[in-house]
């Protein structure tokens, strides 16, 4: 690739998985970009001034409305190359699992319903992590969290996470996918096939955070990793309405592998609420069958 897009001129945690998302992403392609970001973690250590990690345009919205900004970006667009504009720009959303699945939910669907040529990436960390690890819909089942903490009279989160994908596959859009830090080149074959396509389009990333899931910062790709072979963050796309997926574990490890290395789970680990680890397998288990069922595959 040539000239860096996103560069070290930021101040995200020592083992944040947010900017190895955002190089792959923008790595993914020779076009120019344009990119939007929500306020959030990669917004607040990127853009101090006077420097800055971004070396391509780059415009920050509100927390709850950077789909419709760059909808809004989109259109100016159009017009202008309606009046002899040459230049091809892609259109790029950065924003947390808050300003996706909660805040910005409302506006998001519009723009996805409306139809905008933008490829909009949430990097989903699991909870409100810049403003103090408050919980969110992305939160999993048993996560100690600031809005609904583990103690004597409860275990953490009592929900299972939001199915933000199944939402996003409802407005039947042309590519929606999920990938994980764990598999960066899996993410840059979708981000490019995304980026060469029309229409709205939907990377949902998962994103380990030192500072509210609690691991050692070595362990970001490994936490990502069993993720995935647990099956907690199943690999997958949805090209056209059609499922695919990307990656089936030989066999999927049980989820306290994933659980363990993270302290905000760490008061699950003792009998008095080992059922809500029974729970988050259980929901695991259930969607899993699901994603299969949905892909044709059997066994």
């Amino acid at each position: 690739m040539s000239e860096q897009k996103f560069t070290s001129e930021h101040s995200l945690c020592q083992g944040c998985a947010v900017p190895i998302v955002v190089n792959a992403v923008l790595n993914s392609t020779d076009k120019q970009v344009v990119v939007g970001i929500a306020t959030g973690c990669l917004e607040v250590a990127s853009t101090q001034y006077p420097g800055g990690a971004w070396k391509v345009p780059y415009i920050h919205s509100l927390f709850e409305n950077i789909a419709p900004t760059m909808a809004g970006v989109e259109a100016a667009y159009k017009a202008l190359r309606k009046e002899g504009l040459k230049k091809e720009l892609k259109f790029i959303a950065f924003a947390g699992d808050g300003a996706t699945y909660d805040i910005g939910l409302q506006a998001f669907s519009g723009v996805l319903e409306r139809g905008h040529d933008i490829l909009y990436v949430c990097y989903d960390n699991e909870g409100y992590m810049n403003t103090g690890g408050q919980r969110s819909g992305a939160t999993p089942h048993g996560a100690n969290t600031t809005t609904q903490p583990a103690g004597k009279e409860s275990y953490g989160k009592t929900q299972q996470r939001k199915n933000i994908m199944e939402i996003v596959a409802a407005h039947n859009i042309p590519y929606a996918a999920q990938a994980s830090t764990a598999d960066i080149p899996d993410l840059m074959r979708k981000a490019r096939k995304a980026l060469e396509m029309k229409g709205p389009r939907f990377l949902n990333v998962l994103c380990p955070c030192i500072a509210n899931w609690k691991y050692d910062p070595k362990e970001t790709v490994n936490v990502a990793r069993l993720a995935v072979e647990t099956g907690f963050w199943p690999l997958y796309e949805i090209e056209n309405g059609n499922y695919i997926i990307n990656y089936q574990p030989k066999q999927r490890i049980r989820i306290e592998e994933f659980l363990k290395l993270q302290k905000r789970f760490a008061h699950l680990f003792n009998q008095k609420n080992s059922h809500a680890i029974a729970e988050l397998q259980a929901n695991i288990d259930r969607e899993w069958e699901r994603l299969k069922a949905k892909c044709g595959v059997s066994g």
